[in-house]
């Protein structure tokens, strides 16, 4: 089948290009804008408490109105504040009332929002939207900061804003052009890359058009089928996008490359040679990408919105990148012929690999010592992983000299963590009658006796008296594991069966819906995992017609997969000293280090059936494999290593964790898991790693080999 869909390929190279550009300008002009969502509803399924909150809130408290953002005021010697500054605190915040912010649906001071010594008084920011990642409310932020500054000139007065949404546009602005820093740095290490392997400015640059080519493609089909066919998708997954298609993208086309310049190097026709790299590695390609689908697509299994969405969207993009790497690169190609190679002439001669070559003949040569090193590094690493520690307050991962974060200090210094986003408790009859003011005032009590609840407002009803209100401020920061252990924990069970009869308690806000996210991925670490792991297994097992090998390659993955949790663990909370890393960091770690990475692992054990069913003896096929596979597999996790390491270079350090896990995950995997680690369990497995088959039946004679001087 490949054989043919390479001849096709370079048969009709005009027509496979043109098919490609009509595709992608018609996507790019006719395709729907992928829109934005942040629907709680959409995120959780409605069987979680804080979603049921949700909709009590719009049902029986559409006019509910939480503060977005907080004002913090205080002296500038640190006295406390007189009659006059209170006064002035009052006309800042009716001034600012009087600007008409779009998004802003009043700021008020509250005579009573004063701390207890008398240092800091409050002024809530309420806003028309619920989310507080909402562009124009982050620029309504920016310009009340800059209007207040202008404002307390002239008194005595301080401030600082912090909350949601002034801790979101922080995080926006500290974390800089996040998106245009990884496309940057992801071109210049591919051009730089490719550039100095093949030393040719076409080979450079061809792929980076390609490859915007496929985007185009692969987003204008995602946004139809989102359009079309209710495809959950948002325009939150085109950053990510972007990075799997140049990652998996490159590595496709590396792939395929090397094989065409090995056979050129045999003294194959340009033509001939790529529609035979097509047929060689086009199996390999498709295993690889079908990995990669099987993987992504488990995330429908999810329970979060988010994941449900991103899966089906990047399956696709992967696809489209295969489909690609099988016609477009080849035809490209087919008419560039040997020109795609100037001015370099290196092209023709064989390399010495003098590296590759040793490392090849020490993995076959001493498999036994090989495997217990690599493995041995591997299990080292992933105790480490024993003590991750989950983290949700992202506003912990930036820089401490930003206003929401000085502010926060500040407002904690004279108030409960929890005053800046309350709990909200709901209490509604379950009889259709109106709600027993005695049992009300009885449950809030209640409520106010729980260790770690500072204070509980008094009942506010809804119109028809069958639902209560308590606002709910705790002792603790709202997104910090105290309070998501505190509201999961004692406060939801004391909430619940103190319910007067004939009632139902439910507690939401904030650190609910994050009570109910941790739930949530706790569930998709014991569903998804697996699910994708033994879809992986059969793709594998198919790819190798094998019963065994596909057993140790997903336990060397498991291994690298932990392993890189558990550097990560010791870096940043050992070293750094963090108190934990971010709560997702697994799912990115699953998405780009298990599930890309794996691309590795299957171009090694290929090239490894391949050799063996040339006739070869396992060691000197692993010996082959090895020198043979090391420099694309090199190139490729470098390329995509490189594109995540920017992030390393962020103020946040989120970004940081993500960077470091996700670029260290992938060269763990390339140069420690596929270029040691397999061979050497291969090799000592012999041709009982291919039972019940024997290994790869050649379609034509091996491509000449070239030799390793260095090794003996």
């Amino acid at each position: 089948m490949f054989a043919r869909i390479g001849r096709l390929a370079v048969g009709r190279p005009w027509l496979v290009i043109a098919v490609w550009l009509i595709a992608a300008i018609a996507l790019a002009v006719a395709a729907p804008a992928l829109k934005s969502t942040s629907d709680q509803a959409e995120f959780l399924p409605s069987h979680y408490e804080s979603v049921q909150v949700s909709k009590i809130e719009q049902q029986s408290f559409p006019q509910h109105e939480q503060p977005a953002a907080v004002i913090v005021f205080q002296r500038t010697d640190g006295a406390p504040l007189g009659a006059g500054d209170k006064e002035d605190v009052a006309k800042v915040a009716a001034a600012l009332q009087g600007k008409g912010y779009e998004k802003v649906r009043k700021v008020e001071a509250s005579p009573e929002a004063v701390s207890p010594d008398g240092r800091i008084a409050l002024a809530d920011i309420v806003a028309t939207t619920k989310d507080a990642y909402d562009e124009k409310l982050s620029e309504n932020v920016k310009s009340l900061r800059a209007d207040a500054k202008s404002l307390v000139a002239g008194t005595s007065l301080k401030f600082g804003v912090t909350g949601q949404a002034a801790s979101a546009l922080d995080s926006k602005e500290s974390s800089g052009d996040t998106d245009a820093m990884i496309m940057m740095a992801t071109l210049l290490l591919i051009v730089v890359l490719l550039g100095a392997i093949f030393r040719s400015p076409l080979i450079a640059v061809l792929p980076v058009v390609m490859i915007m080519v496929v985007f185009m493609v692969a987003s204008g089909l995602i946004s139809t089928l989102a359009e079309v066919a209710g495809l959950q998708a948002d325009n939150s997954v085109s950053t990510i996008m972007i990075v799997v298609l140049f990652g998996v993208g490159t590595d496709y086309l590396l792939f395929l490359l090397f094989r065409y310049r090995e056979f050129l190097r045999a003294g194959q026709e340009p033509r001939e040679a790529m529609a035979q790299a097509v047929a060689r590695v086009g199996e390999t390609i498709t295993s690889a990408a079908g990995a990669v689908i099987v993987a992504f697509l488990a995330l429908t299994l999810s329970t979060m919105g988010m994941l449900r969405a991103m899966g089906p969207a990047l399956a696709i993009s992967v696809g489209v990148s295969l489909l690609a790497a099988l016609t477009l690169v080849p035809a490209v190609f087919a008419l560039l012929g040997r020109a795609a190679f100037w001015p370099s002439k290196a092209w023709r001669r064989e390399p010495k690999n003098a590296l590759a070559g040793k490392v090849g003949a020490l993995t076959a040569r001493r498999p036994a010592l090989v495997a217990g090193v690599s493995g041995g590094l591997l299990v080292v690493l992933a105790l480490g992983a024993l003590g991750f520690k989950a983290e949700f307050d992202t506003g912990s991962s930036l820089p401490k000299n930003l206003e929401s974060v000085q502010a926060m200090k500040d407002l904690q210094n004279g108030f409960s963590a929890g005053q800046t986003d309350p709990s909200t408790v709901y209490l509604r009859s379950t009889t259709g009658g109106k709600l027993d003011p005695g049992a009300l005032d009885g449950f809030r009590r209640t409520l106010t006796g729980v260790e770690g609840v500072d204070q509980v407002s008094t009942a506010v009803p809804n119109p028809d008296g069958t639902v209560a209100q308590f606002s709910v401020i705790l002792k603790y920061n709202p997104v910090t594991e105290q309070a998501i252990d505190l509201v999961d924990g004692t406060l939801r069970d004391t909430a619940h069966r103190g319910a007067p009869q004939g009632t139902q308690a439910l507690v939401g806000g904030t650190t609910a819906v994050l009570a109910d996210v941790r739930d949530a991925v706790d569930h998709d670490y014991t569903v998804v995992f697996p699910v994708a792991g033994i879809a992986i297994m059969l793709i594998l097992g198919l790819l190798l017609r094998s019963a065994v090998a596909p057993w140790y390659l997903m336990l060397s993955v498991g291994l690298g997969f932990t392993a890189t949790l558990g550097a990560t663990v010791w870096l940043f909370q050992s070293v750094k000293g963090e108190h934990g890393l971010l709560f997702t960091l697994p799912v990115i770690v699953y998405l780009f280090v298990v599930a890309i990475g794996t691309d590795y692992n299957i171009l090694m054990v290929a090239r490894l059936r391949e050799e063996v069913g040339h006739g070869r003896d396992p060691r000197e096929a692993v010996r082959l494999a090895v020198a043979q596979s090391a420099p694309t597999m090199a190139s490729a996790a470098v390329i995509l290593a490189g594109t995540f390491g920017v992030l390393m270079l962020a103020g946040n350090s989120m970004l940081q964790q993500m960077g470091f896990a996700v670029a260290f995950g992938i060269l763990l995997t390339a140069f420690v898991m596929a270029l040691f680690l397999v061979p050497a369990v291969t090799a000592l497995l012999g041709r009982r790693a291919w039972w019940p088959g024997r290994g790869a039946t050649p379609e034509q004679p091996p491509v000449a080999q070239p030799r390793y001087e260095t090794v003996g």
